[in-house]
């Protein structure tokens, strides 16, 4: 009988540890569509803008929804700066920011309305790269604009950089449809969950030497 016991309660835990491994990735899926929902509509000192991918001078469509959501957010008074994040996708490539003001030039926010950062590559660098510039300006509140479905990630390194930010997502996006909606979700959870071992598990050292900058066009 015992070695029937060990092999039915090796069974139990191994079933449990399966069900607990399934029920993380689906827990952190719904928070971050259920995060998706919410947004800031309170005045702010900046928008944040987070860097995408650009086609050479050109912001590619997911971050011209990200460039018209807050140009739309200066132009109504909610913030009156905008910094843009995002260095070169490639060497060949113009920093993302220096694209992305480059664009807001063109729809009449006046170049002393906006800031880049040139230098970062991904989400966390690009905060990492405007926390100093925040805390001289002595911001009390930033908006972190970007899809809908990367908000709760990005909320969540803010958060933990000590930045003062709150959600402000984009209203419309280019996953409409429901396979690159639910694709776009599966990468946000694997990059969440990936980001909350890295969290839990990784001691966070000094930022690097990233600085922001008047954006020259």
């Amino acid at each position: 009988m015992r070695p029937y016991r060990q092999r039915s309660r090796l069974r139990r835990t191994a079933l449990l540890i399966l069900l607990l491994l399934l029920a993380w990735p689906i827990t952190l899926g719904v928070m971050i569509a259920s995060y998706a929902r919410v947004s800031d509509t309170h005045p702010a000192d900046a928008a944040i803008v987070l860097g995408a991918a650009t086609w050479g001078m050109q912001p590619s469509p997911v971050f011209r929804e990200r460039l018209n959501h807050a140009i739309h957010l200066y132009r109504t008074g909610q913030v009156r700066l905008i910094v843009f994040t995002g260095g070169r996708g490639s060497r060949d490539e113009p920093p993302e920011s220096i694209v992305g003001s480059r664009y807001a030039l063109a729809q009449g926010v006046p170049l002393h309305a906006m800031v880049c950062e040139q230098h970062s590559t991904v989400t966390l660098e690009n905060l990492q790269g405007v926390k100093p510039w925040v805390a001289q300006r002595k911001l009390n509140r930033v908006l972190l604009v970007s899809d809908p479905l990367h908000m709760r990630r990005a909320i969540s390194m803010a958060q933990d950089l000590g930045l003062p930010a709150s959600p402000s997502p984009t209203p419309s996006t280019r996953y409409t449809g429901l396979s690159s909606q639910a694709g776009f979700l599966v990468r946000e959870t694997y990059y969440y969950g990936a980001y909350l071992l890295y969290r839990r598990f990784t001691q966070a050292g000094e930022p690097p030497a990233i600085t922001v900058d008047s954006c020259i066009v």
